[in-house]
């Protein structure tokens, strides 16, 4: 019998060589499994909401990928296709280097103003911090701002930054965010004590392409 443990995952395909071939297959290990949802890039959505049809699987994707400095315009502009093609989560990078320059405004009234167009069109916002490349202070400032915006998650990693979630960074991450807004940790977490340990820490959802491993490893306990 197959733990539950998949309710946590978001199973990853983010490789720019991954093919029809793989979507595929992400798409029916995600059901099978029973997976909270796929996370793929904006062109497979078609594809995989076709596949995912009658499923509980919601559909993830990347928005700003993955660096995330580009105008909001084009951000919300990618936020409305991907709504219109199937997509239910978001999740945009933030534009890191305006966090890195000390722009607080910039990162606020972008963060407000994805939030609240989301909201119109029914699907939920994750926003990618690139802990890896943050100080402390400036993690606890992406959280400060996002208690005033509200958004669904704050997410660790985009999977391409230097490392990926660590332990330290969920923890932080939970201890300056209000309770209502859920963390999702990705990057290098690849088996069921490393996907543990995030949960513990105050994680809410596990990105990773990993997924099958760790759900086999919980089914044994």
């Amino acid at each position: 019998m197959k733990s539950d443990f998949g309710r946590y995952i978001d199973h990853t395909l983010l490789r720019p060589i991954g093919t029809t071939t793989d979507i595929r297959k992400l798409c029916t290990e995600a059901i099978e499994y029973g997976m909270a949802a796929v996370c793929i890039f904006p062109s497979y959505i078609p594809m995989a909401r076709d596949i995912l049809k009658g499923s509980r699987v919601r559909i993830a994707t990347v928005i700003a990928f993955p660096f995330g400095v580009t105008f909001t315009e084009i951000k919300e502009a990618e936020m409305k296709a991907c709504a219109a093609k199937g997509g239910d989560e978001m999740d945009f990078v933030i534009n890191i280097a305006a966090l890195k320059s000390g722009d607080e405004k910039s990162i606020e009234e972008e963060m407000q103003y994805l939030t609240a167009k989301s909201r119109t069109l029914g699907v939920h916002t994750k926003f990618i911090i690139e802990t890896a490349y943050l100080t402390d202070q400036e993690k606890i400032l992406a959280c400060k701002i996002a208690n005033r915006v509200k958004p669904d998650f704050m997410k660790t990693s985009t999977g391409y930054g230097p490392s990926g979630a660590t332990v330290e960074d969920v923890r932080l991450m939970r201890a300056h965010l209000l309770p209502e807004i859920q963390i999702k940790a990705a990057g290098g977490i690849r088996s069921y004590p490393e996907a543990q340990q995030m949960l513990q820490a105050g994680a809410a959802r596990l990105g990773t392409s990993s997924g099958i491993k760790i759900i086999e490893e919980a089914s044994r306990g």
